[in-house]
């Protein structure tokens, strides 16, 4: 028993850290229906939080993700649409606040970069694969063979070009 003790007070600990932390970002806002909550909560999720960048607003902690929270709250109380807050958002920090950022002249680097640059490498990988079959195998000389073998422990092979 006193084995187990220490792995169910571990796995106790975790349980307890993981709906605490749920909560922290919305434990200040109240609101009217469980629809409006929802719909808050979903809307939060898809904006990006400008400071840690790999997190939406939901899961951020940061100064800025709280103020951007208290905002969209303030703009869901108000009965805007999601189209309009997330516009307000746009307008304001740009389409990067987007985790699915508009297919646009100004995101096509966002969207088919990664592809470009895979394109890329695929054809210098080729290339180099081409030009290396292409190039001769370098012959060694009978002295470089030699000691090559004596190296490996191999018994010298006789040359015939040698012997003469």
């Amino acid at each position: 028993m006193k084995q187990l003790l220490p792995a169910l007070l571990f796995v106790w600990l975790l349980l307890g850290t993981v709906p605490a932390s749920a909560t922290v970002t919305l434990e200040a806002f109240t609101f009217d229906t469980e629809a409006e909550e929802l719909h808050f909560r979903d809307l939060i999720a898809e904006i990006r939080c400008l400071v840690c960048q790999n997190q939406s607003l939901a899961d951020s902690d940061a100064e800025l993700a709280h103020d951007l929270r208290a905002e969209v709250y303030g703009m869901v109380q108000e009965g805007r649409s999601d189209a309009e807050i997330v516009d307000f958002l746009v307008n304001r920090y740009g389409d990067f606040v987007l985790y699915n950022p508009p297919l646009k002249p100004a995101t096509y680097l966002i969207w088919f970069g990664p592809f470009v640059l895979l394109a890329i490498a695929a054809f210098l990988l080729v290339r180099a694969l081409r030009r290396q079959g292409q190039a001769p195998a370098a012959e060694i000389s009978a002295a470089e063979r030699k000691r090559l073998d004596a190296m490996l422990g191999r018994p010298a092979v006789h040359d015939k070009d040698n012997d003469a």
